[in-house]
């Protein structure tokens, strides 16, 4: 059965090691979890700091920053394919007057 921790666990353990100076053995063996698994906690805070740990279905805000503007900018290219083609047949078919 696999166990999920909360966010203010994996920070706290993250804490033991960096801030406390704690070994990564010791607070792995007292928490009961893998060590790889509080190597790989570590590396995600110091990269991320306060945004590490989002958990599933969430994003950190550059991620979801990110695809937003992705979507606007396929939006926007969609808008001007049809602006080239509108331009295009006007063009060739003046207006009647």
């Amino acid at each position: 059965m696999k166990r999920t921790f909360n966010k203010e666990f994996k920070v706290k353990a993250c804490e033991l090691v960096l801030k406390d100076g704690i070994k990564h053995a010791i607070v792995a063996e007292k928490l009961g979890i893998n060590k790889v698994m509080l190597y790989r906690w570590i590396d995600e805070y110091q990269t991320y700091g306060e945004e590490a740990f989002v958990g599933k279905g969430y994003q950190r805000s550059q991620d979801a920053e990110l695809k937003k503007l992705r979507k606007e900018n396929e939006r926007l290219k969609t808008e001007m394919e049809i602006l080239k083609k509108a331009a295009a047949y006007f063009a060739k078919h003046p207006a009647d007057e």
